[in-house]
């Protein structure tokens, strides 16, 4: 039999072609998933901080650099990557927002929908970064916003953090 048969590229081809339409399904069951489960909560908290003042800023750094921190996985495998290790992340972050959904008792509480909202502003983003959104424009681009809100909130709590307490 020849190396490049047409029937061995054939069948190439087919395994190719149902590894892609796995590989798509599951990530349009993410987005499906996140569209119902954060993207209202993402939104939320994205045009709050829009119109916030420096004080309350300072309140949504707090929430999406803790949610972001208490959601990364402790998991010291140089053998994973990026993309993995975002993944995992976007993972435990919508655990949370999914425990503290059903949990829920007060929707007028503004501190435990803050603190809901950034963990769900930190799963979107993990999933960007996880490159899920990519089969969705409107999703990869709230994911971008929340992608950089993260790194905002982490680069302003970092720098808080080597204050000396004088300062502050």
């Amino acid at each position: 039999m020849e190396l490049y048969s047409p029937l061995i590229f054939a069948l190439g081809a087919e395994v190719n072609r149902q590894t892609m339409l796995r590989w798509l399904s599951s990530d349009h069951q993410k987005i499906r998933s996140d569209r119902k489960q954060l993207e209202v909560r993402a939104r939320r908290l994205l045009q709050s901080y829009l119109t916030a003042n420096e004080w309350q800023k300072r309140q949504y750094y707090q929430a999406i650099a803790g949610a972001a921190s208490a959601c990364q996985p402790g998991i010291d495998d140089p053998s994973l990557s990026n993309e993995k290790l975002a993944e995992l992340t976007a993972q435990a972050a919508t655990k949370v927002v999914q425990a503290r959904d059903r949990k829920a008792k007060d929707a007028h509480d503004h501190s435990a929908v803050l603190i809901t909202d950034a963990y769900a502003t930190v799963a979107i983003a993990y999933r960007r970064a996880a490159s899920a959104y990519t089969a969705d424009k409107e999703m990869e681009q709230l994911g971008t916003a929340a992608v950089h809100l993260v790194t905002i909130a982490n680069s302003f709590m970092n720098a808080e953090s080597v204050r000396s307490p004088t300062e502050m």
